[in-house]
């Protein structure tokens, strides 16, 4: 019976603390939120689809225009005339309705290929956006990943805080208890205490910033989540990247040397179309008129109560430049000067880009030496807070030397969590540079 009631008893403790559990977010779906909810990737994908609305519309450039015309005119006129042979004729009030309606084509044969241009131009628009939206892609997910993992960092912060506060209580215990029996000092209690309270001002200090930085994460995933979710208690650490990895064909998989690379086909292709400026334009021309006059009276025997025109024509047009005021010159020489900067900003960009992943990766090489060496630091640190504690216990050692291991062990949890930190955002940096971040994940 009493086996059944502490059952019951565990049983009703783990359903109450399931259901106060708090929700665990990963990076994964942190991640896959930012990428169907952010704002920034949102507003590209929309200048994305204008840009695959007017790829659709590319080959109208080929086609003909046709347009109709119509209208009607009601007159109602004074006339006077003077002829030659003297007479003089004059009526009021003559009325006359004037019906008229054409449908006129006009179609290009022939404008240097300026159109073929045109239609190459809006295909590359529609691969540059979507260059655009994997550019801004990457960078909200490394934005994600870093402000996730910055979470965690001060996560591991909060909990060497409390283990400290742990160790200061029970130092603030042995202080009190020495001080009772008359083996301590007053002082090392009013130390004890104040190192207590430093600690307690630390928690909270780290309570609040965790906090801040979930606000930032909801921001980047566009969500309402409030601060009540979990992160992951560790960070991983990929430890195969290499610097020929990284390096190899970088001009391929770069995202902003690919966008500088399509803006660089774009400026070509408009260079194409002012070229085509200075050849003749040839096009088919044909319309159908139709025009009806009805007159109630006329003045002069000669003109007609009832008129009507209509007909069907066409030919070809061919229109030359000449000058225009050097126009076309000017035109060009600008198109040209615009591929030959944005051909030296891909230079540039390519030697800054490589010069980054050398000095991130340096960067990362060193964070991962430091985490190697403190991650044994961090038992040396905790077996001499241990034996110094073992020995103040004993009155072996002093109160200073004790507080001293402690502070050695909290300066090597704080280079501890700083350099796994820095080693990720070492290498959220170079999958970035390279293009990888996403493909990685």
């Amino acid at each position: 019976m009493k086996l059944l009631r502490y059952i019951f008893f565990y049983c009703l403790i783990f359903c109450v603390i399931d259901l106060h559990a708090q929700e665990l977010l990963t990076p994964e779906e942190a991640i896959a939120t930012a990428l169907q909810n952010n704002y920034e990737i949102r507003l590209s994908r929309n200048d994305s689809i204008i840009s695959a609305i007017d790829y659709s519309y590319a080959n109208a450039a080929f086609l003909p225009r046709l347009n109709g015309n119509g209208g009607v005119i009601l007159n109602n006129n004074n006339q006077k005339q003077k002829l030659a042979d003297g007479s003089d004729r004059k009526a009021n009030g003559i009325k006359s309705t004037n019906l008229n309606a054409s449908i006129a084509l006009n179609w290009v044969l022939f404008d240097g290929f300026k159109m073929f241009a045109t239609r190459d131009k809006l295909k590359e628009y529609l691969l540059l956006g979507d260059l655009i939206i994997k550019n801004q892609i990457i960078d909200i997910v490394a934005q994600v990943i870093d402000t996730y993992y910055n979470i965690v960092r001060q996560k591991q912060q909060l909990k060497a805080v409390e283990e400290q506060m742990t160790l200061n209580r029970e130092r603030l215990k042995l202080a009190e208890i020495k001080l009772e029996v008359g083996l301590g000092i007053k002082p090392d209690v009013l130390q004890a205490k104040l190192d207590l309270n430093a600690q307690i001002a630390t928690q909270l200090n780290q309570q609040t910033l965790i906090a801040q930085l979930k606000i930032a994460l909801n921001r980047l995933m566009a969500v309402d989540k409030g601060v009540d979710y979990e992160v992951l208690d560790s960070i991983p650490i990929d430890t195969t990247l290499t610097l020929d990895r990284i390096k190899t064909n970088i001009a391929d998989s770069s995202p902003a040397l690919l966008l500088t690379k399509k803006n660089i086909d774009i400026a070509d292709l408009t260079l194409r179309e002012r070229r085509a400026e200075r050849l003749p334009t040839v096009s088919f021309n044909s319309a159908y008129n139709f025009s009806q006059t009805n007159n109630n009276t006329v003045i002069n025997s000669f003109s007609p109560l009832y008129n009507l025109n209509k007909g069907f024509n066409y030919g070809l047009t061919a229109t030359i430049p000449i000058f225009n005021n050097f126009t076309a010159r000017r035109n060009i020489r600008v198109a040209q000067a615009d591929i030959d900067f944005r051909r030296l900003t891909l230079e540039s960009q390519l030697s800054q880009i490589n010069t980054n992943i050398e000095n991130t990766f340096r960067t990362y090489q060193l964070q991962r030496q430091e985490l190697s060496l403190e991650e044994t630091n961090i038992g040396l640190a905790k077996e001499n807070v241990f034996i110094a504690y073992e020995r103040y216990k004993q009155g072996v050692t002093t109160f200073i030397e004790l507080r001293e291991a402690q502070k050695s062990l909290e300066d090597a949890y704080n280079r501890l969590i700083a350099a796994r930190y820095n080693t990720k955002v070492a290498e959220i940096e170079l999958l970035r540079l390279r293009g990888d971040l996403v493909r990685k994940l």
